[in-house]
């Protein structure tokens, strides 16, 4: 079975342990994509957000030939704990439909020779003002580029990463704010 991996984020720049192939092409399908989620580290990461315009994913060839090996692999570099990875792992095989957020996958996939895909399937999430737990809403390009202004020491040093060595084909409404306000430019990382 050829597997690939889809990616937009930190997966692309550094994948560590991840079993795929040295290349990441930039030819992968279109979904919608945007820094929308608040991580427990504190960075604003890229997530698939159903109220993003579509830009056009990467994506590189996994080595071995399980699908089940491949989720735990991405679940386990993704640092998914607890549960089911495969709750937050999306996955496609051939004769299944597209999923929705990611329309033209079955077409790409076929036109690549691929048999199955698997991508982190994070949503959009951040704690609103005057709350401690994280809200499943998307959080404003305001409210993004406001938290991010606040951030200081090694959380803004890592959050700036994040966003600078985001590859620069994911090219989003939020991100043109951040670079316009910020100044955090892509840098190859």
């Amino acid at each position: 079975m050829n597997i690939a991996c889809l990616g937009w984020g930190s997966l692309v720049w550094n994948p560590r342990d991840l079993r795929i192939q040295r290349t990441w092409f930039n030819d992968g399908p279109f979904a919608p994509i945007e820094f929308s989620r608040r991580s427990d580290n504190g960075r604003i990461t890229l997530v698939l957000d159903p109220n993003a315009e579509p830009v056009r994913l990467l994506w590189a060839r996994m080595i071995g030939s399980d699908l089940d090996a491949a989720i735990l692999d991405l679940a386990k570099r993704e640092n998914i704990k607890g549960g089911d990875p495969k709750s937050k792992i999306g996955f496609w095989q051939t004769g299944k439909p597209a999923p929705t957020n990611i329309p033209g996958l079955a077409t790409w996939a076929s036109a690549n020779g691929l048999d199955a895909v698997i991508w982190t399937a994070l949503s959009p999430q951040y704690i609103k003002d005057g709350e401690n737990k994280p809200t499943k809403e998307r959080p404003s390009v305001d409210w993004v580029v406001q938290y991010l202004e606040s951030c200081t020491g090694p959380t803004r040093d890592i959050a700036e990463q994040y966003i600078r060595c985001a590859p620069p084909q994911i090219d989003t409404e939020y991100r043109r704010r951040i670079e316009r306000e910020l100044g955090w430019v892509y840098r190859p990382c």
